[in-house]
């Protein structure tokens, strides 16, 4: 999985056309949100297929700003406070996250700005929460 970072212009039927270009494709998007910024909005979705949902949004001048390396985590819904340890334990690695999202099966996804730095992080998470 990847996330897909997207331009869209920000008025009525922008949004549509994307979905609807990605459906007739037979790529689903896992996750994600738009967010508008003045005359654009910014979009995070998460796909499988990230090259090919950016060539066929290209064929509808969508642009794709960039394919970005994921971290799906799994948080403790039974413990309150799990975003903010998580981020806090990525902040102590010195590793900014970008963006962060859910996806249909309610795992945190982040994109990082150290991918590596960030899925060691994730890695002891994991063992730490999940074992």
């Amino acid at each position: 999985m990847q996330d897909i970072e997207i331009l869209l212009e920000n008025n009525p039927g922008a949004l549509a056309l994307m979905g609807d270009t990605l459906g007739k494709n037979k790529i689903s998007l896992e996750g994600g949100g738009v967010f508008q910024n003045g005359e654009i909005s910014i979009a995070h979705f998460l796909v499988e297929e990230a090259d090919r949902a950016k060539e066929v949004l290209a064929k509808v001048q969508i642009e794709v700003v960039k394919i970005n390396d994921v971290i799906i985590q799994k948080l403790r819904q039974d413990v309150a406070g799990q975003l903010g340890m998580f981020c806090r334990r990525m902040a102590e690695a010195n590793v900014n996250i970008l963006v962060q999202y859910s996806d249909h099966s309610n795992q945190l996804i982040v994109v990082v700005d150290d991918y590596e730095k960030g899925k060691k992080v994730s890695e002891e998470w994991i063992k730490e929460w999940w074992s």
